[in-house]
């Protein structure tokens, strides 16, 4: 074989293996291209919340209540406001407060020291007993009767008021809500698919607000900021007023044609 010959055998091969390499790269350049291209297709969606709200009034109520004596000796003070305490639970019972409603939420023997005779420590002069029940019950109409009997027994601090939704109660108006508030966002959904020239084909994935929880819709605390309470004032007016409830979802749902 010629010096001439030889070279040009290797030219042609170089441009065979050129050539082979560019048709490679292209198909699959092109083939990657076309792969794109189907997943942006195929990944139509729409994000849509929707809610529901009602109102309903409180099945549950709590009240917090107490006695606050003073004396110079503990041991007296003490006395003092078991017995007074006593008399509260027991008028309470006869009231139709039931024992399982009624528990202590607090019991506090405080020091109590003159600061203007001894500037660093304080010269102790007393002792104040603070003594607190708390009152749980589904009887929500009666909670201004109580009051009313534990300041004629001896009660001097009525510490609040508090209504809300039983969990049971509360339970059965989510499951409600939820439904509502999941028609509410399918409703949107079809609204704007149809604006788009859309259709809904199918959902991608649905996101319940679990913290939904009732909120006040008025002032329902009553605080006598403890102080002394006059027994001889009119009866206590305690209005319960309505809640308010909500409930959120958010839904991706899949579009088509």
């Amino acid at each position: 074989m010629t010096r001439q010959s030889y070279l040009e055998m290797v030219v042609v091969t170089l441009l065979v293996a050129i050539t082979t390499c560019l048709l490679v790269y292209a198909t699959n350049s092109s083939d990657h291209n076309l792969h794109a291209q189907t997943t942006t297709i195929d990944n139509k969606t729409l994000f849509v919340t929707g809610s529901a709200t009602t109102q309903t009034k409180p099945d549950k109520v709590t009240v917090s209540l107490g006695v606050e004596t003073t004396n110079a000796k503990a041991k007296t003070a003490l006395a003092t406001n078991s017995e007074l305490m006593n008399k509260i639970i027991n008028a309470l019972k006869i009231a139709g407060v039931s024992e399982n409603e009624t528990s202590t939420s607090s019991f506090i023997i405080t020091p109590n020291r003159d600061y203007t005779i001894d500037k660093n420590q304080g010269k102790l002069i007393g002792f104040t007993v603070s003594n607190s029940i708390q009152i749980d019950s589904y009887n929500v109409n009666d909670s201004s009767e109580w009051i009313d009997i534990s300041v004629a027994s001896g009660a001097n601090n009525v510490n609040n008021i508090y209504f809300s939704v039983s969990d049971k109660k509360l339970e059965g108006i989510k499951n409600e809500l939820l439904k509502e508030a999941i028609g509410n966002a399918r409703e949107k959904a079809d609204i704007a698919a149809s604006a788009l020239g859309l259709e809904i084909t199918g959902i991608k994935t649905v996101n319940i607000d679990q913290t939904a929880t009732p909120f006040f819709a008025g002032p329902l605390q009553y605080a006598a900021e403890s102080s002394k309470i006059d027994s001889a004032l009119p009866s206590t007016p305690i209005m319960a007023g309505e809640q308010d409830i909500s409930m959120t979802v958010s839904i991706i749902f899949l579009l088509g044609q």
